[in-house]
């Protein structure tokens, strides 16, 4: 058994060097795979006709692989810190943080060394490096990476627009809060998402793409207080039996917030969970539109009868059977 997963971890690592393009700079749960899945799904409909029918042709790839960077926290050391930053780390004295980080990577390296923006998350810039490979793909017309960088693009923009996602306290541990991560990000969405309107517009153009990235990380974090203050407030006026039950979850009961609390909770934040999710989706297709346009509006129709080639379906098995035999993946546990 041990040595099959080295085999697959060395297999899986080479594969993905394979599949992108090096470069010079490399530069946890966010939404759940149920959110994630779906904030993907949702984005194919926001793209202009040009780009629509590849992506829905290729709809299913796009949703079910919307969670593999989370998969690969079992298996790649380095995954992790991509998606987040912990934006208050750099809050010394009450200092406003995104006057201090720079938002170019080189000049924040300059500022900070690249081992301490390592160490607290590097989520914007990252997700820079994926609309950089989606633009690659778009050019050479490469249906494997066009998908992969697609999908997992809307990973990580997913995980920007979530307040415990730029915080050192990112699960409610330094204020007794333990929980609240997978609370706000999963419980909330798979309970409630199916009411939620997702019809944001059409894609537009956007060319400042780390701008847009930063963006998403300000306003996710202008709004933690209100993620922690409201469910601690609420906490208070529930009995520890309503605040809690017990639900079925694969081979045992799980202890998880209840359906009462969970709804006192949303309506108290004024749909904050809908509208960062809408705002995931809506950003995810002008990037996916905007990398298309800058790489020349390929013609994406003489695309639409190639598969994921047979090489890209070895990586994604290995990486699935990595996730399975694992527990516990690298980098901060948010359950």
């Amino acid at each position: 058994m041990i040595r099959k997963t080295l085999f697959l971890a060395v297999l899986l690592a080479t594969a993905w060097v394979l599949l992108w393009p090096s470069r010079s700079v490399e530069p946890a749960y966010a939404w759940g795979f149920y959110g994630h899945k779906r904030i993907n799904r949702m984005a194919c409909f926001t793209l202009p006709p040009e780009m629509v029918g590849f992506y829905k042709r290729h709809i299913d790839f796009i949703t079910d692989h919307a969670v593999d960077p989370d998969k690969r926290r079992y298996a790649v050391e380095g995954e992790a810190q991509r998606h987040y930053i912990d934006i208050d780390h750099y809050a010394h004295g009450g200092v406003d943080p995104f006057s201090v980080v720079p938002q170019q990577w080189n000049d924040a390296v300059s500022k900070f060394t690249e081992d301490t923006l390592q160490a607290y998350g590097i989520v914007p810039w990252h997700i820079e490096v994926m609309y950089a490979r989606l633009v690659k793909a778009f050019q050479r017309g490469d249906v494997d990476r066009i998908l992969v960088n697609s999908a997992e693009l809307g990973h990580y923009i997913g995980d920007a627009h979530v307040p415990l996602h730029t915080t050192e306290n990112y699960n409610g541990q330094l204020t007794n809060q333990y929980g609240i991560h997978g609370f706000w990000e999963s419980r909330i969405p798979e309970l409630s998402a199916e009411n939620y309107d997702h019809l944001v517009g059409r894609a537009t153009y956007v060319d400042r793409v780390l701008d847009v990235a930063w963006v998403a990380v300000h306003d996710s974090h202008m709004l933690l207080d209100s993620v922690l203050g409201i469910e601690k407030r609420l906490s208070a006026t529930f009995p520890e039996d309503q605040k809690f039950i017990f639900e079925d979850r694969g081979r045992g009961a799980m202890r998880m917030y209840s359906r009462d609390f969970a709804k006192a909770y949303e309506e108290a934040m004024m749909g904050m969970v809908e509208e960062r999710m809408n705002a995931s989706i809506a950003t995810l297709g002008n990037l996916w539109y905007s990398a298309w346009v800058v790489a020349g509006q390929p013609d994406l129709d003489r695309l639409e009868q190639k598969d994921v080639s047979d090489s890209l379906k070895a990586v994604l098995r290995a990486e699935q059977e990595l996730f399975d035999q694992n527990r516990k993946g690298f980098g901060r546990d948010h359950e």
